[in-house]
């Protein structure tokens, strides 16, 4: 199966591709949003900017959406996630509006939220209360929380770690950061991907 992963160019994907290679997917890499779309499975990364990588998806916003919509697997990670829904007050640009709802700014002490944090859900995907690697200043807030698979907390401030909707999972924090528990996530999901194929 082969991955594509969206570089939106202000980031290094490297230790993102490196893990999903260890785990057996053949990976392409392109800053090009249409050639995305023709993946068999893609990856928004989480590294990056809210309204640059809004601005890069805005030619492919509708067509994105349709085919995420209609089962074209996807990984979604941090930014990536954020990418899902609306909007996001770190900037300006729309997201890809698979998800009602926005990201907004993490209101605890400790901005941005880096470190280790524990995930409380029943997702198949990943073991109720994992520690798992987190680094953003903005979190998700959805207008609907059935699409929340998982939830975490910094600083009282509790918010969504893990989204899925049609084929497409997101999650707040970084399993290429996380270790073995997040490789273990990371070999969970793709054998549910290989599964619905």
């Amino acid at each position: 199966m082969i991955a594509t992963v969206l570089d939106f160019g202000v980031g290094n994907v490297h230790s993102l591709t490196r893990g999903l290679l260890s785990l057996g997917l053949s990976i392409e890499v392109t800053d090009n949003p249409r050639e995305a779309l023709a993946s068999e499975l893609l990856v928004l990364p989480g590294v990056g900017a809210f309204s640059a990588a809004a601005r890069q998806l805005a030619p492919v916003r509708e067509e994105l959406r349709a085919a995420l919509a209609d089962g074209l697997p996807c990984l979604a990670i941090c930014l990536g996630m954020q990418l899902l829904f609306h909007g996001s007050e770190e900037g300006q640009g729309k997201g890809i509006g698979l998800i009602g709802g926005c990201s907004t700014r993490l209101t605890g002490d400790r901005v941005p939220h880096m470190g280790w944090n524990t995930v409380a859900t029943a997702s198949p995907l990943l073991s109720d209360s994992q520690p798992m690697y987190f680094a953003h200043s903005y979190a998700c807030r959805p207008n609907d929380p059935s699409a929340v698979g998982g939830w975490t907390d910094c600083d009282g401030d509790r918010f969504p770690a893990l989204v899925q909707t049609a084929r497409t999972t997101g999650v707040q924090f970084h399993p290429e950061k996380s270790g073995e528990a997040g490789r273990a996530f990371l070999r969970t999901w793709i054998k549910e991907v290989e599964r619905c194929a």
